[in-house]
């Protein structure tokens, strides 16, 4: 059953044992994570010159479930778009990828987790919870 839904930002410190990675690891078990943040965790993993091959198996070992992005998320983020622009003076500073996370969280009806501060202003109906 899930519980928190993880941003990358909130793997990436898993993975790579920065900061707020403690709180990452208690969660795991009881976790959801978007193909579309999935997608962002490969692109940091190809930056830095590692494989990509086994990360979506990793992520079930640990315990995360993988869900897929559904045409609902794609009119959550939209909400969310509009939220951001909201609590940022106009401007857009959430990912595509922020947005879809935060819209599985909404569609979970469960919270986010995020290394991410600009998370923190957006009125949504749904816990955003920072890890650092």
């Amino acid at each position: 059953m899930t519980r928190v839904v993880l941003d990358s930002s909130a793997l990436l410190a898993l993975l790579f044992e920065e900061p707020g990675a403690d709180a990452v690891a208690s969660v795991l078990e009881s976790a959801s994570m978007s193909a579309a943040n999935v997608a962002e965790v490969a692109a940091k993993y190809a930056d830095r010159g590692l494989s990509t091959a086994r990360l979506p198996r990793q992520l079930e070992a640990l315990g995360a479930v993988i869900e897929p992005v559904t045409a609902q998320d794609a009119d959550l983020q939209a909400t969310v778009r509009r939220t951001d622009a909201d609590a940022h003076g106009g401007r857009h500073v959430l990912s595509l990828g922020d947005r879809l996370c935060l819209a599985l969280a909404l569609r979970l009806g469960v919270p986010a987790l995020t290394a991410d501060r600009a998370w923190a202003n957006l009125d949504l109906p749904i816990e955003v919870e920072q890890l650092r």
